[in-house]
């Protein structure tokens, strides 16, 4: 099917995923069907075939871009030198990059469950790299003697959680600003994993 004359892909697909995104995350993937997708975006439900093959692989695609972009983007952030500066490296960046993004990570962890196994492996797959990324600091920590922890995928797991656990409470404008939430929970973070 060709695109229409005058369309704009490059305006379109993105409007698409972003409507996408916000309904799946105020509905429920379940809940949300192609024709409300195309009624946010204002084109025929028909048109968004030229996007994507269909609801699943718009989902995945989302799953996938908000999991790329946290791996790139805490690789691309200054880490400090030795553990416990990287780990409140850590703590700040992924609450930072994650308050700005709530209903990319409000999806990640409630609607992978609407996937096929092949996209499931791969989202997981991705979740596992960025959390081998925490669970190496915490392990290069407790060889050096600086933190303890006995289990660290739990440890890993345990932290990540409280992290993006700040997505669901926090306001902009509120009593804490997001550099005072970032000081606390990097205080609770030091002190729950300290040797």
């Amino acid at each position: 099917m060709a695109r229409k004359t005058g369309s704009h892909s490059e305006i379109t697909g993105p409007r698409i995923r972003a409507a996408a995104r916000t309904l799946f995350a105020r509905h429920g993937f379940a809940a949300v069907s192609m024709r409300q997708i195309a009624a946010a975006v204002g084109v025929q439900a028909g048109a968004l075939y030229l996007y994507t093959p269909d609801k699943e692989t718009l989902l995945f695609d989302l799953l996938k871009e908000h999991m790329d972009d946290l791996i790139a983007a805490w690789e691309a952030e200054p880490q400090g030198i030795g553990p416990v500066a990287r780990l409140e490296a850590f703590v700040r960046f992924h609450i930072r990059h994650n308050l700005d993004r709530p209903e990319a990570v409000f999806l990640s962890y409630m609607e992978l469950r609407n996937l096929g196994p092949a996209n499931f492996a791969a989202i997981e797959g991705l979740r596992r790299d960025y959390e081998t990324r925490l669970e190496t600091i915490l392990r290069e920590g407790v060889a050096a003697g600086v933190f303890a922890a006995p289990d660290t995928k739990i440890a890993t797991l345990a932290i990540i959680a409280m992290l993006t656990g700040v997505t669901t409470w926090y306001r902009e404008g509120g009593r804490l600003s997001r550099d005072r939430v970032g000081d606390i929970y990097w205080d609770m973070v030091r002190k729950a994993v300290a040797a």
